[in-house]
């Protein structure tokens, strides 16, 4: 039964994902989001199937399953612009699909379950930069957070420019935006990784997705905790968190406690299994 126990969480997203896959299935009559939804919840799953089994490569996995479908198939080959942009767009115009559904699952709503688990197991942008050198940060944190806000800014002013000029073929514009986004993404990730020695810079002070993502992680139920009678203050957690996350404060004002992305790095450092 305890065997049996552990695996309780891959098989909890997995029921969570395919209720929703089968929700919008049949709410919106398509089968796209059976598919979708299913496919990503499998994904997960399976990441986190292979992390009970001590597989070391396991997010890695999800991230390349997740990060690729939704950056070639959805983006490149469906024609769907799946950044911020994209989000903005279909808010205008008042549609429920795509990208707006999967901003409300991922990165609005699903973030009070799961906090910022979008960005360690399913970003397209993450997974690219997550292959460079810096996997723990090499210097301080910078305080420069606030330029996240002026990213967010621009992404909503720029399309709410087009609609406000009227300007014809939206959607063409919206894919070639998402082209040229996620080209000045990984330009912009890989050059701010390599100057502050960081893989994950770009998600600590540029991306404006974070703007959504980190006051719904604050009250995330999926959390890592400290079993503070088994901590022996040794510091390896911190040492090897690529957000600079403190986890051994179990308070929900831990420092850089929305930054967290699950990704399980403090959990399989630590010595004496306190996380």
């Amino acid at each position: 039964m305890k065997r049996i126990r552990k695996y309780w969480p891959p098989i909890m997203i997995l029921i969570i994902f395919e209720t929703v896959a089968v929700t919008l299935w049949l709410t919106k009559n398509n089968l796209f989001y059976l598919f979708n939804f299913s496919y990503i919840g499998l994904s997960i799953s399976l990441g986190m199937f292979l992390f009970i089994r001590k597989y070391k490569h396991a997010r890695r996995i999800v991230q390349l399953l997740v990060g690729l479908y939704m950056l070639v198939y959805l983006g490149l080959i469906c024609n769907e612009n799946m950044q911020i942009e994209g989000f903005w767009y279909y808010f205008f115009t008042g549609v429920f699909e795509a990208a707006t559904i999967h901003y409300a699952v991922a990165k609005i709503f699903g973030p009070l379950i799961f906090g910022r688990g979008w960005c360690g197991y399913a970003c397209w942008t993450a997974m690219v930069l997550d292959f460079l050198p810096y996997k723990v940060p090499e210097q301080p944190r910078k305080k420069i957070g606030w330029i996240r806000y002026i990213t967010f800014t621009l992404s909503l002013a720029f399309v709410a420019a087009l609609f406000l000029a009227k300007v014809g073929k939206m959607e063409s514009i919206m894919f070639w935006a998402f082209i040229i986004g996620n080209a000045v993404y990984y330009i912009v990730g890989i050059a701010l990784a390599f100057a502050f020695r960081d893989n994950r810079a770009f998600c600590k002070y540029i991306c404006p997705i974070t703007v959504f993502l980190k006051p719904m992680s604050y009250f995330s139920l999926i959390r890592i905790q400290c079993k503070t009678d088994l901590c022996v203050h040794c510091g390896k957690c911190r040492r090897v968190c690529p957000m600079d996350v403190d986890v051994t404060d179990n308070s929900r004002k831990r420092e850089n406690g929305t930054d967290c992305i699950l990704c399980m790095e403090c959990v399989k450092s630590c010595p004496k299994n306190a996380l």
